[in-house]
């Protein structure tokens, strides 16, 4: 699905092209609407079967704006390989990558099966480095592009119980930033990492049910007061991110990670001073 159309641009990304990787929901979502607003062009990859719904609403809510999806599972490298090449055949670049993808299930870590364990790893981890290594080759003919991972502040800063497998998957993330950043700055090709704390997503109501199905609104309340700026974040506020970081405002920043949490990870207690 795509429809074509022009309009200003105040980043200078006009016609720039962008992969988001769980782009038809959630965080990807938003960064998907922000990026259409200043016409980049946006190729959404999503395993998820809400992807016709999710173009469905960018076509009503950008009815000039130029956008494709593919049904995409991240952890299948030769299906990954044959999207991307398509892409790029498509529109002959691709400038911007969000490795947005990922998925968070709270469980204990004496418990924990290796099958829960490794849908963390094979997504999060495997599945960004494969989107990754089939788009870099790309990125390197053109020499230039922004690579966006999103980790999150947990793992990197902070942890709660049962989230050791997604915590470590995170972690591993903002590591695979730095080092992606190292290997291509020659080839101009920027890495940075986005790291949210709480931003309201379907993935955030999944784990206010997992901690409450008897009512899990309380578990959003509860997050939400424990935030200095007392509410979470929005898919907009991380988009605006997301865009900054793929346009040429930001054209001296790489391997770096940069905290979206509204002040949730400032406090040394939530106590003292209280």
């Amino acid at each position: 699905m795509e429809i074509l159309g022009k309009g200003c641009d105040n980043m200078q990304l006009d016609g720039k092209v962008a992969i988001i990787t769980g782009g038809a929901m959630g965080n990807g979502f938003g960064i998907a609407k922000t990026f259409l607003k200043h016409n980049i062009k946006v190729v959404i990859f999503d395993f998820s079967d809400q992807i016709g719904e999710a173009l469905g609403k960018l076509k009503k809510e950008f009815p000039n704006g130029t956008f494709l999806g593919y049904k995409v599972d991240i952890r299948d490298k030769q299906m990954v390989n044959s999207c991307v090449k398509a892409v790029y055949d498509k529109f002959s670049s691709i400038d911007i990558l969000v490795n947005n993808a990922g998925v968070c299930k709270l469980e204990s870590f004496d418990v924990m099966s290796d099958e829960v364990r490794d849908y963390h790893f094979d997504i999060n981890i495997k599945g960004t480095w494969n989107v990754t290594k089939a788009v870099v080759p790309y990125m390197r003919k053109s020499e230039t592009g922004s690579i966006i991972n999103l980790s999150s502040v947990t793992g990197v800063r902070v942890a709660d119980p049962k989230e050791v497998a997604y915590a470590t998957t995170k972690a591993a993330l903002l590591g695979f930033t730095k080092a992606l950043a190292a290997d291509l700055v020659s080839y101009n090709i920027r890495v940075n990492a986005i790291l949210p704390g709480y931003i309201h997503t379907p993935m955030v109501d999944s784990i206010a049910k997992d901690g409450n199905k008897e009512n899990p609104q309380s578990v959003i309340d509860s997050i939400s007061k424990a935030i200095p700026m007392k509410r979470m974040g929005t898919i907009e506020e991380l988009g605006n991110l997301a865009l900054f970081l793929a346009s040429p405002l930001s054209s001296y920043i790489t391997a770096e990670g940069i905290v979206l949490d509204g002040g949730s990870t400032l406090p040394e207690t939530n106590i003292v001073g209280s």
